[in-house]
């Protein structure tokens, strides 16, 4: 079982910066695909961003190109999300999650997921 703490939400104004941390128990970290999730209210969650094993590999959605950069410390078991350029429409809580395979993650399936952490951009 791994646990997965979430922790950086809060409001920020539109255009803001705001970075997510993901803390997570396994003892190999390293064996695990790391993503970020959003879901916003009366909407589905979507894929934002994951990154493979080694870090060097990542995957991001369109509407957070140029934005968001997803990386991980396997040193510290921490995956973060660094957020710039906010928008309103970004507001959601944002989930990290955990998969030991390869493509799971973009097509919104994980072994573990955290409680989430609250994001909320005013305009």
């Amino acid at each position: 079982q791994v646990q997965l703490i979430e922790s950086g939400g809060g409001l920020v104004q539109a255009g803001g910066s705001l970075r997510l941390s993901c803390v997570a128990s396994a003892r190999t970290f390293s064996n695990y695909v790391m993503g970020w999730f959003r879901q916003a209210p009366g909407k589905e969650r979507e894929f934002v961003a994951s990154v493979r094993w080694s870090g060097r590999i990542t995957y991001y959605a369109d509407f957070v190109k140029g934005r968001f950069t997803i990386s991980r410390d396997n040193a510290k078991n921490t995956v973060y999300l660094q957020m710039n350029s906010l928008k309103p429409e970004d507001t959601a809580v944002y989930y990290c999650a955990a998969d030991s395979t390869a493509n799971r993650l973009s097509g919104g399936s994980a072994d573990y997921w955290g409680q989430g952490t609250q994001v909320t951009v005013s305009s």
